[in-house]
């Protein structure tokens, strides 16, 4: 089996990646200092919770917010995509969906994780791409294209992939409201996702202006969502912190490494398999954190939250590492 797609030639350095869209340099500021932000905010939310405990009732607003971002970024072009590769497409987002989850039971019982760690780690594999994705995919000289629509398709269906894989794969005795869960996705997904894109497409000249600000504000979300996780759980992080990272850092990791190797497997070119390797690894982690914290306990929300600077890291290193294998060649 083979699955082809146009070996894309590398940006030039600086180039921007579509009209109105960061250059490179502000995309590797971005990579660098979203974790940087993330981790003094939980750090300072874990000594001095108080400010920070409020931040929970609006887990729902913030999640929108980063969603809502994420549809103004998008363009009807890269829903074409899906029409140019759907094989290409299709197969990166079942190995998403299939990978991920699969990994987070088995890291759990690796680790032995307690039940809400192994929930919190399995929304974690169960959430879309995340959003960081495109930029990863972009400064390792991966195919942006296929990147940008991967995240889209997988956003798109997780009102219905989400809900299921944790109703099929969460633990016999962990409750799970599949039907409130899909709705609240709607809400929190579906909705400010087209809701932006249809703005993007009404008032394109304009978004185009402010499109380099647009992470940041998703990013601002994403603290949101975070800080007030680390905040009510600062006690229990103290005790197990160290098992969470390991857990999310080794589930990242290979994520990584078994993306890349399903992309070879069909035969894909290089691009592609450092797309497909990025789009299964890095999830959506604000929004991981936010729906175990609303649907489970709030010491769930851990791998989300943890896994918002860790796949940040890994994603300037995986960048590092792919740009020095270029540079050899």
């Amino acid at each position: 089996m083979s699955i082809s797609t146009p070996e894309q030639s590398a940006p030039a350095q600086n180039q921007p990646l579509h009209d109105g869209e960061p250059s490179k340099a502000a995309a590797t500021f971005e990579v660098l200092a979203f974790p940087a932000f993330i981790l003094a905010g939980s750090a300072l939310a874990f000594y001095v919770p108080g400010p920070f405990l409020p931040l929970t009732g609006y887990i729902t607003y913030f999640l929108m917010i980063i969603m809502f971002g994420m549809g103004l970024t998008l363009t009807i072009p890269d829903f074409k995509q899906v029409a140019k590769r759907p094989l290409a497409i299709l197969f990166g987002v079942v190995a998403q969906f299939v990978i991920m989850p699969l990994l987070a039971i088995a890291v759990a019982k690796l680790l032995g994780l307690n039940p809400a760690l192994a929930v919190g780690l399995l929304m974690l594999g169960s959430v879309p791409g995340g959003t960081s994705s495109n930029v990863i995919a972009y400064l390792s000289r991966g195919d942006v294209a296929l990147s940008v629509a991967m995240t889209s398709v997988s956003t798109l269906i997780s009102p219905i992939m989400t809900p299921f894989l944790m109703l099929v794969l969460a633990d016999a005795h962990t409750e799970v409201d599949g039907w409130g869960m899909a709705w609240t996705l709607c809400q929190t997904v579906l909705l400010p996702v087209v809701g932006g894109l249809v703005i993007r497409f009404v008032a394109d000249s304009f978004i185009n202006k402010i499109l380099p600000i647009l992470p940041w504000i998703s990013i601002l979300g994403i603290g949101g969502v975070v800080f007030g996780a680390v905040a009510k759980n600062a006690e229990s992080l103290a005790k197990i912190g160290l098992i969470v990272f390991v857990a999310v850092i080794v589930h990242n990791v290979l994520g990584y490494v078994l993306g890349y190797l399903a992309g070879q497997m069909v035969g894909m070119p290089t691009s592609a398999k450092r797309t497909v390797a990025v789009e299964v690894g890095t999830q959506s982690a604000g929004l991981s954190s936010g729906m175990a914290a609303k649907f489970f306990t709030p010491e769930a929300a851990l791998p989300g939250a943890v896994a918002a600077v860790v796949h940040n890291i890994t994603g300037a290193m995986y960048v590092a590492i792919c740009r020095r294998l270029d540079a050899k060649k």
